[in-house]
């Protein structure tokens, strides 16, 4: 896999780049509430910038359905790059008609562009190789070379991700070299004791890795509201908390082979509870009680973990060389549900691991709770790239920047 280094080594002095972003950003709006993202692939648009290049940035952002659709538009994306950059930064209200052609080609040397939304165009995520070949074609045009630096993109066969690479010379960029060093890391080069702290909402969502990190980890930590599905399974009645009961069986065999293997499964001992889900946008004050976890009454939900379990769970990640975290331990988004997911936060800024944060949430998490993101050793920008990785998937972002 060539790399930005490598290809600034080349040169790029007048080549339009293609880069491959994630600025996949939560609005409000029109206001961009985490740019994490935007931040961190705008070094590897600075480099190659600064190097000369004609840069033409490109991502999706949401689910649009394969339209225009003005809400999920690219724009207070390109805005927040021009402001990191320094630079007024160009931006075309289509991906490759009229608009992209005419911006892409006032670029000068040292300027950038983005264009809009790829998703706007139903050939970027099509099942059709043929349909999302031709799209990749209409890309292809708009640039002599590509770097792929979209990371949380990389688990997607789409246009831009898979196909486009094949048709013009290639490297990943600094992101892209960056996510895929801290993941080997945690599956090729592990050292331990090694912990996984996984939470979030649906135990579906993690059941691939939790069976691939049955062989690698020293102990899994489980929170969210996928912790229901586990204490169902153990017998324990959860009230009206999330739960899959289709994944029960699921969890009774990882719950065997963790056992069989030595891997300590810890889960949650108290909960914070409350007879409705929050008000996230108001947030109003909540209805919040703590219980045992093997004690929440009839028509009360699970929505946080409780004092015991963050103590618990700081004392299992304390002595931790190695730790992933993918998935926040409660409703973070709501001060009275925060407390879970800001210990082990807290636990992993006290501890002397090498700390890996994976997943938008949980990243979004970090800073909404205001952490310093510099304590930990990576935030990951690829929530189900970077699972689907430790699962020992084919990522098709990545084997396309093989040669």
């Amino acid at each position: 896999m060539k790399t930005i280094d490598e290809l600034l080594a080349e040169g790029v002095a007048g080549k339009r780049v293609f880069v491959r972003a994630d600025l996949n950003v939560p609005l409000d709006g029109t206001t961009i509430t985490d740019d994490g993202r935007i931040r961190a692939v705008q070094p590897t648009v600075a480099r190659l910038a600064e190097a000369g290049a004609r840069v033409v940035v490109a991502s999706h952002l949401g689910r649009p359905k394969g339209a225009p659709d003005p809400a999920f538009s690219l724009a207070p994306a390109a805005a927040r790059l021009g402001e990191l950059l320094g630079a007024e930064v160009a931006f075309a209200t289509d991906t490759v008609g009229e608009s992209a052609r005419a911006t892409v080609a006032a670029l000068t040397d040292g300027r950038v562009a983005v264009v809009e939304n790829l998703r706007f165009n139903a050939g970027e995520t099509s099942k059709d190789d043929a349909e999302r070949g031709a799209f990749a074609d209409r890309l292809a045009e708009l640039a002599d070379v590509y770097v792929g630096d979209g990371f949380g993109a990389v688990h997607r066969k789409h246009a831009s991700v898979f196909d486009l690479p094949a048709r013009l010379p290639h490297a990943a960029g600094g992101l892209i070299a960056t996510e895929v060093g801290v993941l080997k890391k945690l599956t090729e080069d592990v050292t331990r004791p090694y912990a996984v702290v996984l939470g979030g909402s649906k135990v579906s969502d993690k059941l691939g890795v939790i069976d691939h990190l049955l062989e690698k980890a020293d102990r899994i930590l489980i929170g969210g509201g996928m912790a229901y599905t586990f204490l169902k399974a153990q017998g324990h009645e959860v009230g009206s908390s999330l739960l899959q009961e289709d994944q029960i069986p699921a969890v009774l065999g990882y719950l065997k082979r963790a056992e069989e293997k030595g891997v300590e499964f810890v889960l949650p001992v108290d909960v914070v509870v409350s007879p409705q889900f929050p008000d996230l946008k108001a947030k109003t004050p909540g209805n919040p009680a703590t219980v045992a976890a093997d004690a929440i009454p009839a028509g009360v939900m699970g929505l946080d973990n409780g004092p015991e379990t963050n103590k618990l769970y700081a004392s299992k990640l304390a002595d931790a060389a190695t730790v992933f975290w993918n998935g926040p331990m409660g409703v973070f988004e709501h001060p009275d549900y925060a407390e879970g997911t800001k210990a082990v936060a807290q636990a992993l800024v006290d501890s002397q691991a090498f700390s890996v944060v994976g997943g938008g949430d949980s990243a979004a998490a970090v800073r909404i709770l205001g952490f310093d993101e510099s304590a930990f050793g990576h935030i990951s920008t690829g929530g189900g790239a970077s699972l689907e990785y430790l699962e020992g998937k084919t990522l098709p972002g990545l084997a396309a920047l093989e040669d």
